[in-house]
């Protein structure tokens, strides 16, 4: 019995080491900032505001997109399976007037970040499918010119949300 006992204390301390090795592990996955990283392109924050009306045919989401890498990105394509077309669009005022206009190249400088906000930029859904409802998610895929596919999940809070409820994005 004695011999047993000296043999496990080595084997209780491997056991202890292991399993503090993975507390060590999971504590620096969950201090990573929230968020989808596609490469060098992480994406945060994505939100989309609930439809105002059930017939609704168009919707808006936003998101900050965050460019870690050493060369410029662009953000060529988005499909969601929630409306028929999603693309970049850009909100500004042209003699008084508020205008809506698609933007051709988006963007994303070297090191820096870009937010797609309410009267700004943000990604247009054309064609919804249903109306987005509050308490919804959305499942968006970005496809970047360098970072590759990326698939987003955004919140869908109130209709006058300014901002996500959530520190980031989910999706692979």
């Amino acid at each position: 019995p004695a011999q047993i006992c000296g043999n496990l204390r080595p084997m209780r301390k491997l056991v202890l080491e292991f399993l503090a090795a993975i507390a060590l592990t999971l504590g620096a996955i969950l201090a990573l900032p929230s968020g989808v990283l596609a490469n060098d392109v992480m994406v945060m924050g994505a939100f989309a505001r609930a439809s105002a009306m059930p017939t609704a045919k168009t919707g808006a989401v936003y998101m900050t997109l965050k460019n870690q890498g050493a060369a410029a990105d662009r953000l060529v394509t988005v499909t969601t399976e929630a409306a028929m077309s999603a693309e970049v669009h850009e909100s500004l005022m042209e003699d008084g007037v508020a205008k809506m206009r698609p933007v051709e190249v988006f963007e994303i400088p070297a090191g820096g970040s870009v937010d797609l906000k309410p009267g700004g930029y943000h990604i247009m859904l054309m064609g919804l499918k249903a109306p987005l409802k509050k308490g919804g998610m959305i499942m968006l895929q970005l496809k970047f010119e360098h970072a590759g596919l990326v698939d987003v999940m955004a919140h869908v809070g109130d209709v006058a949300e300014e901002h996500a409820h959530t520190d980031g994005s989910t999706g692979n």
